[in-house]
């Protein structure tokens, strides 16, 4: 079994005095690729930014430890980041602006340059340096924001709905992609995300959240119907994706569930 790399003990989150997350208990196992599945206004954006320390919250977010004894590095890719789309700023200035201290029009330092081609190479994006970070499509502008992660050298890699609003060809691309590099570099991966396929094909570890937890574990083992139906509210099928036998009613083994009675 793996060793944990992020445990969640007994976490809950209020905003504004309405309940969002109730005692989340879950645990990322270090090296994985952990799916955290649910349906829009489950909490699992919330639990990223608690897991982050962007959201306040009771209970405890525990980051253990790498093995060399140094606190872990994160590196976060966002939903959405908000930007003025007709600013002319290229994805090479874009990489390069937390490091800058001149101004832009003074230009970029040959290391920074070659350093930032170096990230967009490892994500298959050296193509679009000089384009303008506006006029990137959903897939393209989801490397570029990759690629500014991994200039972290992450020990776990957060990523919030990374393949919303790309298409499927680019979703595909795009986990295979992060399946490679989580292989070549180590990190722990979390992927907030709602696509079932995604979940399937490429997680290791899923958690189902809807405002609790309602199953933990492999995901073959956690997708049966019980705990979707638990975890999204209505009956959901679990697509059958790279061969992958999809799990039978009730609750699999290995399965960790928590089902609300239905007056």
């Amino acid at each position: 079994m793996l060793s944990p790399a992020v445990i969640f003990e007994n976490l809950s989150v209020q905003i504004g005095g309405v309940p969002i997350l109730d005692s989340i208990n879950a645990t990322v196992p270090r090296g994985s690729s952990t799916a955290i599945i649910g349906p829009n206004g489950a909490g699992k954006t919330t639990l990223l930014s608690a897991m982050l320390g962007q959201t306040s919250f009771s209970g405890h977010v525990v980051l253990l430890p790498m093995p060399d004894g140094r606190a872990p590095r994160i590196g976060y890719v966002p939903q959405r980041l908000q930007f003025d789309r007709a600013q002319p700023l290229t994805v090479l200035e874009f990489l390069t602006m937390d490091q800058q201290t001149l101004p832009l029009w003074f230009g970029t330092k040959k290391k920074m340059r070659d350093e930032a081609l170096a990230l967009l190479a490892t994500v298959e994006a050296e193509h679009l340096e000089q384009r303008r970070l506006g006029a990137l499509s959903g897939g393209e502008f989801q490397r570029v924001l990759l690629a500014l992660a991994l200039g972290r050298q992450p020990d776990i890699l957060v990523l919030d709905e990374p393949v919303t609003g790309v298409d499927v060809v680019a979703e595909r691309l795009l986990c295979d992609l992060l399946e490679s590099l989580r292989a070549q570099n180590g990190f722990t991966q979390v992927m907030v995300t709602h696509d079932l396929s995604v979940v399937t094909a490429h997680a290791t570890h899923v958690i189902c959240l809807n405002r609790t937890v309602r199953g933990e574990g492999v995901p073959t083992d956690v997708l049966s119907p019980t705990v979707l139906e638990a975890t999204f509210g209505v009956h959901r099928g679990l697509p059958d994706v790279h061969g992958l036998p999809v799990a039978s009613g009730g609750h699999a083994p290995g399965c960790h569930c928590k089902t609300e009675e239905k007056n």
